[in-house]
Formats: C-alpha cells, sequence, structure tokens
C-alpha cells in the first residue's frame, strides 16, 4: 500500500492520521504537488492529492480514502457501530469538511485582506463549538474516531495561521492537547508539519 502525500496539506494529514491510528503497514512518498511524479498523474485523473494505492485499486479523495481504510481494517473502529451515532459522526465530518476547509483553504490559498477574514471566521466557529469538546474526552465520542482525524490537522496549524484561541476556548485547547499527544497523531506528522509549531 502506497501514500502519495504532501509534507503540509490538511487533507493529507487527517489520512496519515487514519493510518497511523490504525497502524497499517504502507510506504509514504511525500511529493511536490507542483511537480507530481508522472507515475501518479498516470494513475489519478484530478492529479490532487492524497492518492493511494492499494494493489490495483486506486483512491484519490481523502474522505473516500478514509472510509476505505475504515472498512478494510476495522479495528480499531473509528466510526460508531450504531446507525444513528454513525449518522451523527457523518454529519459532524460533513460540517468539518463543508464549514472549517474552506476557511483554511482561503487562509493557505488568498490574499490577506480574504485571509484575515477567513481566520475570524474561523475563529469564531471553533469558538462556538467549545462547549461540544467538552462534553467528552474525543469530539462527541468516548473514542477516537474519523472526526477527530479531520479535525486535528486545523488545530494543529492554529498557531501557524496566526489564531489564538480565547480563554473561553480552554475545551478546545484541552482537546487538541489530549489529540497531539496521541502516539498515532505524533506518527502521522511529517517535518514539515512538525515546524509549524516550532
Amino acid at each position: 500500500m502506497n501514500l502519495y502525500t504532501t509534507g503540509t496539506s490538511i487533507d493529507c494529514h487527517r489520512t496519515r492520521i487514519v493510518l497511523a491510528e490504525k497502524d497499517i503497514a504502507h510506504d509514504r512518498i511525500e511529493v511536490d504537488p507542483r511537480k507530481l511524479p508522472e507515475d501518479l498523474i498516470d494513475l489519478n485523473p484530478y492529479c490532487s492529492l492524497p492518492t493511494l494505492i492499494d494493489r490495483d485499486l486506486v483512491l484519490y479523495s481523502s474522505r473516500v480514502i478514509m472510509e476505505y481504510l475504515e472498512e478494510r481494517f476495522p479495528h480499531p473502529p473509528l466510526m460508531p457501530v450504531g446507525p444513528v451515532s454513525r449518522a451523527q459522526s457523518r454529519l459532524a465530518l460533513f460540517r468539518v469538511e463543508n464549514d472549517w476547509y474552506p476557511l483554511v483553504d482561503i487562509i493557505e490559498t488568498k490574499g490577506e485582506k480574504a485571509a484575515a477574514k477567513a481566520r475570524k471566521e474561523l475563529t469564531e466557529s471553533i469558538v462556538a463549538t467549545a462547549d461540544v469538546f467538552a462534553v467528552m474526552p474525543f469530539f462527541l465520542s468516548d473514542s477516537f474516531t474519523m472526526v477527530d482525524a479531520s479535525i486535528a490537522p486545523i488545530l494543529w496549524r492554529l498557531p501557524h495561521y496566526g489564531i489564538e484561541l480565547p480563554k473561553s476556548a480552554k475545551a478546545v485547547e484541552d482537546y487538541a492537547n489530549r489529540i497531539f499527544e496521541r502516539e498515532g497523531f505524533q506518527l502521522s506528522l511529517t517535518e514539515s508539519e512538525r515546524e509549524l509549531r516550532l
């Protein structure tokens, strides 16, 4: 199993977190997104990252890759078993992907005016959910899930984005520290990602 990844993308990072949490043996191939290798271009019609190669199977959406890994390697489970809890997790994933990920993209790729607005929106949105982070050890769960794998890359990058959460969001800081201390999270980090917090 091979994972084509970049050193700093949040989509690549969350995929690496799932691989690490499930302790799945794989080769990590870190590439420059501006200069993709020919074999990856031939395999992935979207030329996107991450891309997972598992024998003859080629997957190229972080969400699809994560769901595939969950089904192929069910232990430890990163999605709840019950249909109601599973639906709630999927809804939380949907909200993170639709509310927070686009703001991160603006911060990383647009001009300073747009980035400043996105920083403010992301900060306000995270602070507004602080009470949810306080309820359970993980996001609406007693155990680590794919939702945590999707939130963690954003929280790790907050200092890099110039975002400092207020004291009212202490529950988010506590949650983030619990996640960052996990062996799976530490194994998922690239050198570039480690440098974001130096």
